[in-house]
């Protein structure tokens, strides 16, 4: 088991940690975790989880950025509300997204699992959106994508990081559920 793969989940978890207790921190702390990310990928030929850390250099920026915006007084993000008609766009454009990425990844490349990774990644990239914006189905996104990464970085022979994903699906229950208790009553 690759040294850089425990320490890329040692960094993840503790950012997703820090995401579950609205915790600004948990950006940099992600930004660590995607530099070493990067290289396992890489190693297993998963391209799509590749563009995928790219992207997520610009979307923790991002997101860092808003969340410092949105404070409340004891340093916690304030949860945002997410209307469903903009919640449907933002799933179909994922789920066109991971279909267009998934044919040019089979056609054009050697990726080992082009369409199944291709759609992890654009719904990865849909729940980071809603993430970013504070908003609570982001966990909801978060508990269904990371359940069939574990069994993507299973089948890879990624075991530290399937264990990972497994550990993410709990901290996206706890997250859940602890933005449920904060967000202002409607």
């Amino acid at each position: 088991m690759p040294l850089h793969e425990l320490a890329a989940a040692a960094l993840s978890a503790a950012a997703v940690w820090l995401t579950t207790r609205r915790n600004p921190w948990c950006y940099p702390v992600g930004l660590a975790s995607v530099a070493v990310y990067l290289w396992v990928y890489l190693d297993a030929r998963l391209y799509s989880e590749v563009l995928l850390q790219l992207f997520w250099i610009a979307m923790l920026i991002t997101g860092w950025r808003r969340w410092l915006r949105h404070l409340d007084a004891s340093g916690h993000v304030q949860i945002a509300a997410l209307p469903a008609a903009a919640a449907w766009r933002h799933l179909l454009a994922g789920i066109a997204g991971g279909l267009a990425l998934g044919a040019f990844m089979h056609t054009y490349t050697n990726a080992a699992l082009p369409w199944l990774d291709a759609m992890l990644t654009a719904l990865s990239l849909v729940g980071q959106f809603w993430q970013n914006r504070r908003h609570i189905a982001a966990w909801w996104m978060w508990i269904a994508v990371d359940a069939v990464y574990v069994g993507m970085f299973t089948s890879k022979h990624l075991y530290v990081t399937a264990a990972l994903y497994a550990g993410f699906v709990v901290l996206a229950v706890q997250g859940l559920r602890a933005w449920r208790r904060a967000r202002p009553a409607a």
